[in-house]
C-alpha cells in the first residue's frame, strides 16, 4: 500500500482521539456507558489506533535519513525509566488542569502530587517517549511518527490550558495561584511509594514486552 497505510492509520489516530471526546458523541457515550466505561472503551480504542499507526509506520517504504547506533538504545533505555514514574504518578489521579486525572472534583492543591511539577504530566511522557524514540529510528515514516508526537506535546500543554481556562473560568486560575505556593517536590505517602513501584514494574514490562509486540528488543 505504500504510505497510503500510514495516512490512513494518522488520520484514524486523530479522528478517533478528537471526535469521541467533543459533544454530541461524548456526553451520549457517557449516558451509556458511564464515566468509567466511556474511559475503558476510549483507552482500548486509543491503544488500538496506536498499535495500528505504530505497525503501519514499520509498513511505510524505507526512506533512511541517518543510521543506527547501540547507544541510541541506551538513551531511550535511560529517559523511558521516568517516563513510566510519570505515568504512574499521573494516571488515574485527580488533576483538573488536564486529561487522564480521575475525580477532579477532589483534587487538593496542598497536595498536588505530580502536578506541583507539571500541570500535564502526560503530555510530559509523551514528549519525553517520543523524541527518546526518534534516535534508534532514522527512517523517514519513524520520524514523521515520533515528530508529530513530540510536536503535540509541546503545543497540547497551551491548548488544553486554553480549553480548561474557558471551561473552569476563575477557579483555573485560583487552582493555579494556590498550586505554585506548595513545595515543588512530591511527598512520600504510602500511595505515593506504591505508585512509584508501579512505575518499576511498567518500566520492567514495556521491556519484557516490546520484542514480543513491536519485534526489537531495546536491550539489544
Amino acid at each position: 500500500m505504500g504510505w497510503n497505510e500510514f495516512a490512513f492509520a494518522f488520520a484514524a489516530f486523530f479522528l478517533t482521539h478528537s471526535i469521541p471526546i467533543r459533544p454530541p458523541l461524548r456526553p451520549w457515550a457517557v449516558a451509556r456507558l458511564g464515566h468509567a466505561g466511556f474511559g475503558i472503551a476510549y483507552s482500548a480504542l486509543s491503544l488500538a489506533v496506536l498499535a495500528w499507526l505504530i505497525a503501519a509506520a514499520g509498513r511505510a517504504p524505507y526512506v533512511p535519513l541517518w543510521d543506527w547506533a547501540p547507544w541510541q538504545n541506551h538513551v531511550v533505555l535511560a529517559v523511558m525509566l521516568p517516563v513510566c514514574v510519570i505515568l504512574s504518578l499521573a494516571i488515574a489521579r485527580p488533576n483538573p488542569f488536564s486529561f487522564g486525572g480521575a475525580q477532579n472534583d477532589r483534587f487538593d492543591p496542598a497536595r498536588p502530587g505530580i502536578v506541583r511539577l507539571t500541570r500535564h504530566p502526560l503530555l510530559l511522557a509523551l514528549g519525553i517517549w517520543s523524541a527518546a524514540h526518534i534516535l534508534p529510528n532514522g527512517d523517514l515514516a519513524h520520524v514523521i511518527l515520533f515528530g508529530t508526537f513530540a510536536g503535540f506535546a509541546m503545543l497540547g500543554g497551551r491548548l488544553v490550558d486554553r480549553r480548561r481556562q474557558r471551561e473552569m473560568g476563575q477557579r483555573w486560575h485560583d487552582l493555579r495561584a494556590a498550586l505554585s505556593e506548595c513545595p515543588a517536590s512530591l511527598s512520600l505517602t504510602a500511595d505515593t511509594v506504591l505508585r512509584l513501584a508501579a512505575g518499576l514494574m511498567l518500566y520492567a514490562g514495556l521491556i519484557w514486552l516490546h520484542p514480543l509486540v513491536i519485534g526489537v528488543d531495546p536491550l539489544v
